[in-house]
């Protein structure tokens, strides 16, 4: 006959096993079902992540970097579109990987093999050491296309704490009850603030502050809204100041073109008053028009509605052609115009590109001082063209610097009245430039000039 001891340590022994294989079974069910999803996203803004790093570091070593990374806990497979291939990290169980999985990505496809991994029983995807479960993302470096292949290195992760893992399972096991109520209240406050400050946000307070001080999900969560309610303030405040400032640009000209409607209506005007009205009010219309024309164009561009239409042809003759066009304005201000534009035949939208050309022309042109110099320059630089536009003018201040490609903003506002212009001109241009996967940026000195540089991939 069993004792009620035996009975006990038998039964909660078949418990706990029966517990842990069904908590094993459902875990592996919910990893699948729920956390394969956020693994495979997290891993994939990490390899977009390291992606966009090597893009905005041309000059840095490729392998060397990519070898810190493996150090610290990363299998990494590198593939250029050669098909030479380079491995960092913990060495791949199983290599095989489909071509055509490698030529999309490197075709710029993000391949999810951590999504995709097949369902096994009581095996998750987490833990397979092979080259399909993965993430692979395109990667550009130095104007070259590679496709990069990336996963978290488990056994070096994770190796070391499998005796930890050990005694917290029977800790846990014995803690639990206790600790239940305690980590329920833990756990529910920082939701319940949470929920309050999303109520909050949806009013329209954006001034939320939340612990951000945990290191776990929930600290991360209070982070990320942290962030997310002030990018919606920044948003706010963008829009505001782009209705405050397009009524301005409109209301202005509107203004102008009554004013001189109504005294173009005083009979007693002479003829050559008459005239100088009419020619202000066709110049406040053709500021509107060029600014409804601007915004037409820019609210396109960033719906990006087929906008580009890509074909081969000839930069430094396009460039050319436009300095003919405003050798009239160049002369009439006597500046000295110098340029090296060889032949460069460049494959993109012929017409957005030459609106890029036009407007850092005219930019030369109308913030120079009289007298001054233009210097315009194409060179190519391994896989990139890059074209500069140098000036003699005012230049900018650091400030101005850094809001010079927001749209509406003009630097030295108080001088810029008398200058022509909507403030839109940069703006348009380094959205043109994104859609050709390029960039442009200007170096500055107040009182030296400025020299505007586009750069545009080659391939």
């Amino acid at each position: 006959m069993k004792s009620l001891y035996s009975k006990f340590v038998v039964v909660t022994t078949g418990i706990m096993l029966l517990s842990g294989l069904l908590a094993f079974f459902i875990s592996n069910v919910y990893y699948q079902q729920k956390l394969k999803s956020y693994n495979d996203q997290k891993n994939t803004a990490i390899a977009l992540n390291v992606a966009a790093f090597t893009d905005e570091h041309p000059d840095m070593n490729l392998e060397e970097y990519l070898q810190s990374l493996s150090a610290v806990g990363y299998q990494i497979y590198l593939v250029d579109s050669s098909g030479r291939e380079t491995f960092f990290g913990a060495a791949f169980r199983d290599k095989q990987l489909a071509e055509a999985t490698k030529r999309q990505v490197l075709q710029g496809t993000v391949y999810h093999g951590i999504l995709h991994f097949p369902h096994k029983t009581f095996v998750t995807g987490f833990f397979a050491n092979e080259l399909k479960n993965t993430i692979g993302v395109p990667l550009t470096h130095n104007g070259k296309q590679y496709a990069l292949f990336l996963r978290p290195d488990i056994k070096l992760l994770f190796n070391e704490m499998h005796l930890l893992f050990g005694w917290l399972l029977v800790l846990a096991i014995v803690l639990s009850i206790v600790m239940v109520v305690f980590a329920t209240n833990y756990l529910v406050k920082p939701i319940s603030r949470l929920t309050a400050a999303t109520k909050r946000l949806a009013e329209g307070d954006f001034r939320v502050k939340l612990d951000t001080n945990r290191n776990d999900e929930l600290g991360e969560l209070s982070n990320s809204f942290s962030r997310m309610a002030r990018q919606l303030e920044q948003t706010e405040e963008m829009r505001k100041e782009f209705i405050s400032n397009i009524s301005h640009d409109i209301q202005s000209p509107l203004s102008n073109i009554k004013g001189y409607t109504n005294l173009m209506n005083n009979e007693s005007i002479s003829s050559k008053e008459r005239d100088s009205y009419a020619s202000i009010i066709n110049s406040e219309i053709k500021r509107l028009s060029t600014l409804t024309k601007q915004l037409l164009l820019l609210a396109s561009l960033d719906r990006n509605e087929d906008m580009v239409k890509k074909r081969p042809f000839n930069v430094g003759q396009q460039i050319k052609e436009l300095i003919q066009s405003y050798q009239w304005a160049i002369s009439e201000k006597g500046i000295l115009l110098s340029y090296s534009l060889p032949d460069i035949e460049i494959i993109g939208d012929p017409s957005l590109l030459n609106t890029v050309w036009d407007n850092l022309l005219t930019n030369a042109i109308k913030y120079n001082k009289p007298s001054g110099s233009i210097d315009i320059a194409i060179e190519v630089k391994k896989d990139a063209l890059l074209i500069t536009f140098k000036d003699t003018g005012a230049g900018l201040s650091r400030t101005e610097l850094e809001r010079i490609f927001e749209r509406f903003y003009r630097a030295d506002m108080m001088r810029s009245r008398a200058i022509e212009g909507t403030g839109l001109g940069l703006s348009i241009a380094a959205t043109i430039m994104k859609l050709h996967e390029g960039h442009i940026y200007v170096r500055s000195k107040e009182k030296e000039g400025s020299a505007f540089v586009v750069e545009l991939p080659l391939s």
